[in-house]
């Protein structure tokens, strides 16, 4: 004889109740890709090579007397961290600070191609670790508070990667303060500490320029992303 489960109708009524809100819960959990799939290496790839142009494009842009340059390349390494996760932000920063290194080391950097000279294996440290480093803590960030606010999770990573850009930058300029100290006094012929130097003539106003370029445009970028991802999604549906 077979027996049949009567289910219980308390169970069912707790079940729907329940179902708005765990599904609410999804929609604002964010979503882990999986990194090496074809969506995602694609985008790895655009993201790349906007990185590298950006790099190249902005390095024509000085700001201030020590030749320093505008880092638009924090922008696609944002937009990984955003779309693609904490890994792939890495990588991104990783790429990034090769390009920046070749670029010191060719001699295309102001100041620090000169310090590169005296200093080769700081710099190229500082130059690597600084947008890796930014890259996968935006990606932490933003996976940590995406699923609570999804629009404060994609500023707080937008924001975190100048900020760990240059405190970084700052930290490791610092660990070879005297070369910097000796280079200003050389240039320009009065001494000076080197946290000066590195704060008024390294950072200056770059770092707000780096900061408001990521505050306006990553979030917007990112929104035009998902924008279109889902109406792909749409059409495929459909």
């Amino acid at each position: 004889m077979k027996y049949h489960k009567i289910q219980d109708p308390s169970e069912s009524v707790s079940d729907a109740a329940a179902s708005p809100a765990e599904a609410a819960a999804e929609d604002r959990t964010p979503r882990r890709r999986r990194f090496f799939n074809a969506k995602s290496v694609a985008y790895f790839g655009v993201l790349v090579a906007l990185e590298i142009i950006l790099l190249v494009w902005g390095s024509a842009i000085p700001v201030g007397p020590s030749g320093a340059m505008l880092n638009f390349s924090l922008l696609p390494i944002v937009l990984g961290a955003i779309l693609l996760g904490p890994f792939a932000g890495m990588v991104l920063g990783l790429v990034s600070g090769i390009v920046i290194l070749i670029m010191v080391a060719a001699g295309a950097q102001g100041v620090f191609s000169v310090l590169f000279l005296e200093q080769p294996v700081m710099i190229a440290l500082i130059c690597i670790i600084k947008t890796t480093a930014a890259g996968f803590v935006s990606g932490l960030l933003y996976r940590a508070i995406a699923g609570k606010n999804g629009k404060a999770a994609v500023f707080t990573a937008s924001l975190a990667a100048p900020i760990v850009n240059t405190g970084v930058f700052i930290l490791g300029c610092l660990c070879i303060g005297g070369t910097i100290e000796n280079w200003w006094l050389g240039t320009n012929g009065f001494a000076s500490s080197a946290f000066s130097i590195i704060i008024f003539s390294f950072v200056g106003i770059n770092f707000f320029i780096e900061f408001a370029i990521n505050l306006i445009l990553a979030p917007a970028l990112s929104t035009v992303i998902r924008v279109v991802e889902k109406r792909f999604q749409k059409k495929r549906k459909a």
